[in-house]
């Protein structure tokens, strides 16, 4: 949880680099280009900020950077909450699904077309994702599962059911352990 300003930079710094490069003309660069990777720094960007300043507790600011997130999440189709992800989330591409009450650990990566929900039965359980998962185009993981560290899940797959394996691969519909 991001709630003090040294942690807010922590994580900015690390995520800039992470979205746009370690070196200033790359990142100019892709400033200048307006690059996919630009615009998914920009909505982590106010994330991030919206999340520093709800958890401590400056409502104005934070209903600013909810707008502005909001805004830039409709840009480039992403939907999430606060305070679901770890340091070092990687959008690789938009149109992702979060539910508010998921809980994703650190250095996670979402390709795209991703859904982190619950059942849709008006249940509000969520996933909650280990550290260093790397989530395949078109996954979903879905219910009150755990998934463990270092977990790839492969593309289109569904997952349904908890992986407590670290270092698994699941894949398929409905997704099941490969190694």
């Amino acid at each position: 949880m991001i709630d003090t300003i040294s942690k807010l930079k922590e994580y900015l710094a690390s995520e800039k680099k992470l979205y746009l490069g370690k070196s200033i003309l790359q990142q100019i660069k892709h400033m200048i280009l307006g690059t996919e990777e630009y615009h998914l720094w920009k909505y982590v960007r106010y994330l991030r900020m919206m999340e520093y300043h709800h958890n401590t507790k400056h409502v104005l600011r934070y209903l600013y950077f909810q707008r502005k997130k909001n805004n830039q999440g409709n840009k480039v189709g992403i939907s999430t909450w606060m305070n679901n992800f770890g340091q070092n989330v990687h959008f690789w591409h938009g149109t992702n699904f979060v539910n508010g009450e998921a809980k994703i650990g650190y250095n996670c990566q979402l390709h795209g077309m991703n859904c982190i929900g619950n059942k849709g039965d008006f249940d509000l359980d969520a996933p909650t994702i280990g550290n260093n998962v790397d989530i395949g185009v078109g996954a979903k993981i879905i219910g009150k599962i755990y998934i463990a560290d270092d977990v790839k899940i492969g593309a289109n797959a569904v997952v349904t059911k908890s992986c407590y394996d670290k270092g698994a691969v699941l894949v398929g519909v409905p997704a099941r352990k490969i190694k």
